[in-house]
């Protein structure tokens, strides 16, 4: 009977030091996934901050209007030429 007991325990030991093995296999891929994770992230955010600074250059209305003047030939009409409609 002592000798099942401690083979009982023998083979609780190693599934116990099977299972921490595992755990910390499995914690170093999480990890290893967060900080690929994070970087994209800081990227994207970088990115991000880019593109708002771009959009908000072709959105500035000083450019605008320059280039209605220069591409596109449109000029302010004169105010004889403006009509007010209403409903």
């Amino acid at each position: 009977m002592g000798r099942v007991v401690t083979w009982l325990l023998l083979l609780a030991v190693l599934v116990s030091a099977i299972a921490v093995v595992w755990a910390r296999n499995e914690n170093r891929e999480l990890f290893i996934r967060l900080t690929g994770l994070q970087s994209e992230r800081d990227h994207l955010n970088i990115e991000y901050g880019r593109l708002e600074l771009e959009d908000a250059t072709w959105a500035d209305p000083a450019r605008v209007a320059s280039v209605a003047r220069s591409r596109l030939g449109m000029v302010n009409p004169d105010p004889a030429q403006i009509r007010m409609v209403r409903e």
